[in-house]
């Protein structure tokens, strides 16, 4: 609760004892709560204080609730990501560009990450990256018709090449449709020297690199181990695994005394 999407939501609770009723008003919870508007009496609630404002990185910006138009990224982290990710996919390539169901699922996107783009609170675009070993695969942009008059697309590529960065890789890759070549030169992105062009799923592609510095920030080798352990994407926040070191051992290792 103290994580992003939910820190800072407010708290509803119902006690049902009068030993919870006096536990839960110590707490400082309140009664008489209102929900969407509707005044719901039998609840009581703990506002909760607005969080900091934290430097997050472009591929954690996403926060629920944002109002508006907001443009905001963030990494697929469960199933139900997945599903917006799958549905964004399923619009534009296989809805608009006629792809063909497993041409566009093509067998890599569950070792894969995936950033969804938000405008406002809704999951309005999304990218997929592949790491190998000293290159990262930046792949499958899409952003809903309905929202390709914002930026998202910047934000989405933008995100994707820090992400890329700060896990220390130097040369990124892509295979761009001849059409959007100008696109990812924006971001520094060139003809591969001695690249191929490439037909798939009815387009053709040009293989493209970018070479690039890692983030100042990057993980390496040496990084705290706790950071490490940080969910993937979130490593400039304290991890479910650090706050659990504040518990003593209770499992200590074997011991193996024989001489």
């Amino acid at each position: 609760m103290s994580l992003p999407p939910y820190d800072g939501v407010p708290i509803f609770t119902r006690a049902t004892t009068s030993d919870g009723l006096r536990f839960t008003e110590a707490l400082g919870f309140q009664k008489g709560a209102r929900v969407y508007g509707i005044d719901a009496p039998h609840l009581y609630y703990y506002e909760r204080s607005t969080p900091k404002t934290t430097n997050a990185p472009l591929y954690d910006s996403y926060r629920s609730g944002t109002a508006g138009r907001t443009l905001s990224v963030t990494v697929a982290r469960d199933f139900n990501d997945w599903l917006k990710v799958a549905s964004i996919r399923s619009a534009v390539y296989l809805g608009e560009q006629e792809c063909p169901y497993e041409e566009e699922f093509d067998g890599n996107d569950f070792t894969a990450i995936h950033l969804i783009g938000y405008v406002g609170d809704e999951p309005a675009g999304c990218i997929r990256i592949r790491h190998f070993a000293d290159f990262s695969k930046i792949e499958r942009m899409a952003v809903r018709k309905e929202f390709r008059t914002t930026r998202l697309s910047f934000q989405l590529a933008r995100a994707a090449i820090e992400l890329c960065r700060t896990k220390g890789y130097r040369r990124l890759y892509g295979h761009a449709q001849r059409r959007l070549m100008n696109f990812w030169s924006r971001f520094g992105f060139v003809p591969l020297p001695g690249g191929r062009e490439l037909v798939f799923s009815d387009f053709d592609y040009v293989e493209m690199v970018l070479d690039t510095e890692p983030h100042p920030n990057a993980i390496t080798l040496g990084t705290d181990p706790y950071v490490i352990i940080r969910p993937e994407g979130r490593w400039h926040e304290p991890g479910v695994l650090e706050r659990s070191a504040a518990r003593p051992v209770s499992r200590p290792s074997a011991r193996d005394d024989t001489p």
